[in-house]
């Protein structure tokens, strides 16, 4: 064996015992498909804040998909065109938007509401609502003209829209509109 040979050897084997072999070690990223659909646990998540659900998913947003990654705070909230009064509910809410291939998790309030935006009953939020945490919903999520659109099936006609509007994100729920200002990204803690 050459010295040049011997080098490359040692050096190739340097390299993998540096980064490690294992497929689970966090070294090469997953497609939205590989990983396992977050639920909310029973009676909601609590005070303990889940870890992202999407953290290892290394595969690009779907064309046509907003970008909403980040953690992001109610800054404003429009009641029927008008501002809210500063003790609107809305103003306490925070949460984490995740985002992979044609997947999006939002997390907050205590629950987790993981979908594929891709137009289906199967891939849409089977999950409960935030107001009991045991009430079922099924959701179906897609992403139109750059916005991200939840239609819950027992509530024909009724839209929860979320889109950027510069740095800001406009979220359309029910009773209300609210802006909200990104934190930092999905991996940051909550910000209380």
């Amino acid at each position: 064996m050459t010295k040049h040979v011997a080098l490359r050897w040692l050096l190739g084997a340097a390299l993998l015992a540096a980064c490690g072999n294992d497929a689970d070690s966090g070294a090469l990223g997953l497609s939205a498909s590989e990983i396992p659909v977050a639920y909310t646990p029973p009676g909601g998540y609590g005070d303990d804040f889940p870890d992202p659900v999407l953290a290892r998913c290394t595969e690009p947003l779907v064309e046509g998909a907003p970008d909403l990654r980040g953690m992001w705070q109610v800054v404003g909230v429009e009641v029927n065109g008008a501002p809210a009064p500063a003790d609107h509910p809305a103003f306490a809410h925070f949460e984490r938007v995740e985002q992979c291939g044609d997947r999006l998790v939002v997390t907050a309030g205590g629950i987790i509401h993981d979908m594929r935006c891709d137009g289906t009953f199967e891939n849409g939020v089977h999950d409960v609502l935030e107001r009991d945490y045991t009430t079922p919903i099924d959701v179906i999520a897609t992403y139109e003209d750059g916005v991200h659109v939840l239609r819950p099936v027992a509530a024909p006609g009724v839209e929860v829209t979320r889109r950027r509007d510069g740095a800001q994100m406009i979220w359309k729920y029910l009773t209300f509109t609210a802006r909200l200002d990104r934190l930092g990204p999905p991996e940051m803690p909550p910000p209380r």
